[in-house]
């Protein structure tokens, strides 16, 4: 593994660690590379809103979560500026959801990132694009990654 993997690697293991929000709903942390991340989770009954679908914000939790890997894994500590998120389709329970992250775009101290969450049968349930500004703090001890 070269040093920028085990360094993007760390960033993952090191939020993962604090990040009491994602185990909470399940949320795994399946891949991290530079500027993307996938997160997984399975739609559970206390995610159900009134219309028995998986409830909004527990989507935008999801693929907020897969925003703050990718946006963080050069490990330079990194936060949303905005978000925004379109809901396609019903999530439903007992659904496995993977949200992947990408990041389209990197400058200076901004990044902006493209989210996509999908079902087991890669049907997309929403998209979402958060805009990120980077702080001056790492994330874990090691390189920041160039």
């Amino acid at each position: 593994m070269s040093d920028e993997a085990a360094t993007i690697a760390a960033v993952g293991e090191g939020m993962y660690v604090r990040d009491h929000a994602a185990k909470a709903l399940g949320i795994r942390l399946d891949e991290i590379g530079r500027g993307t991340a996938r997160m997984s989770m399975t739609v559970r009954q206390d995610m159900m809103n009134g219309h028995g679908t998986c409830h909004g914000g527990i989507l935008f939790t999801l693929a907020d979560t897969a925003f703050a890997y990718a946006c963080n894994s050069y490990n330079q500590a990194a936060v949303a500026v905005h978000c925004t998120i379109s809901f396609l389709s019903p999530g439903r329970l007992g659904e496995r959801l993977t949200a992947i992250a990408r990041e389209t775009a990197l400058d200076g101290r901004d990044g902006v990132y493209d989210i996509d969450i999908r079902n087991e049968s890669d049907r997309i349930i929403a998209t979402f694009r958060g805009v990120s500004r980077r702080l001056k703090d790492k994330v874990v001890d090691g390189p920041v990654v160039a």
